[in-house]
């Protein structure tokens, strides 16, 4: 195929991409979070930090818009200046954050070891990066990306600026990666992944509008791994996507290390609520013997209050390669 032919076939498959996504994001609930309890570590809001404000909620709960659907948010906006990259070349990405005056934000609260934390994700789910870009002193966030798939791509950024009173915020831009394009469906519900000789079981079921326990819990070679070593102030971090529109729900683990009373595996428990019915993507970062690894899943929240006792996945096992 000459080069004007496969440009023409992957504007093609991108803009049905971004279609059906913009369609199956429509028939999804309005993106509402139950407000979580305060002081509690566990909870989390779907922009990952606890909330406060009114609402009209679910059982008087307030409630809190899910995160990442919007470049702007609360006077403050995502500025990507790099929209575009190439599958299969390691991509820099440059972005700042500015306020409602235009001007570039330089001082951020520092949360979980970091300023702000970066999260790329195709659109079908299939990839997933967990960056922490640095910083210049105009502003400027720089990291570099490998993106292996073309299509098209969501990027997260997660902070708290320095401002008295500010909350934190996650801001959603889309990027496009170019080159041979492939669509793929959302991967099989399972219960267990395996990567990199690690084999991590999910435990527990993601509902929508309620409160509900996950635990997963980490092996290798058949045996539990019971010294997980922290990350960014954690045994593990928690990052879900809803498939469709990519709504973001991040969640931090219940306890922390240093507590007395969390252990450093095998098991690492979160406290989640889903925005809403439907197909989720689960991404654990856990570190041991100084690696991070990624284990995926992906699970289905049923409408609220029905089958409450049904497991989320299928016990069969998934192999994962990030």
């Amino acid at each position: 195929m000459n080069t004007g032919l496969r440009i023409t076939a992957f504007t093609a498959a991108l803009a049905a991409a971004f279609t059906t996504a913009y369609g199956v994001g429509q028939s999804l609930d309005p993106a509402v979070a139950e407000r979580p309890p305060e002081h509690d570590a566990g909870h989390a809001s779907a922009s990952g930090h606890p909330e406060g404000g009114d609402g009209d909620g679910h059982g008087g709960h307030g409630t809190v818009p899910a995160g990442g659907l919007g470049i702007s948010e609360q006077g403050y906006t995502l500025d990507l200046d790099t929209p575009h990259a190439e599958a299969g070349e390691p991509a820099e990405l440059r972005f700042r954050i500015r306020d409602d005056r235009g001007r570039t934000v330089t001082r951020f609260r520092r949360e979980h070891d970091k300023e702000l934390h970066l999260i790329v994700a195709s659109r079908d789910l299939r990839t997933y990066r967990h960056l922490h870009p640095v910083r210049s002193g105009d502003g400027t966030w720089t990291t570099t990306a490998d993106l292996p798939q073309a299509g098209a791509y969501r990027i997260f950024a997660d902070f708290t600026p320095a401002r008295q009173g500010a909350r934190g915020l996650t801001l959603g831009a889309d990027l496009a990666v170019s080159g041979a394009y492939r669509p793929l469906g959302l991967p099989d519900a399972r219960s267990t992944a395996r990567v990199d000789g690690y084999e991590v079981r999910l435990t527990g079921t993601l509902r929508p509008g309620r409160a509900s326990e996950l635990e997963l819990t980490v092996s290798r070679d058949g045996r539990p791994v019971t010294d997980l070593q922290p990350y960014l102030g954690a045994y593990g971090h928690l990052v879900a996507l809803r498939s469709g529109d990519l709504a973001y729900l991040h969640v931090h683990p219940n306890g922390e290390p240093g507590d007395g009373t969390t252990k450093p595996g095998p098991a690492v428990s979160f406290t989640a609520t889903a925005p809403s019915s439907g197909s989720y993507r689960l991404f654990l970062d856990f570190r041991h013997d100084g690696v991070v690894r990624t284990a995926a899943f992906t699970v289905h929240a049923g409408p609220a209050d029905t089958r409450t006792d049904a497991p989320a996945t299928s016990p069969d096992s998934e192999d994962v390669t990030w």
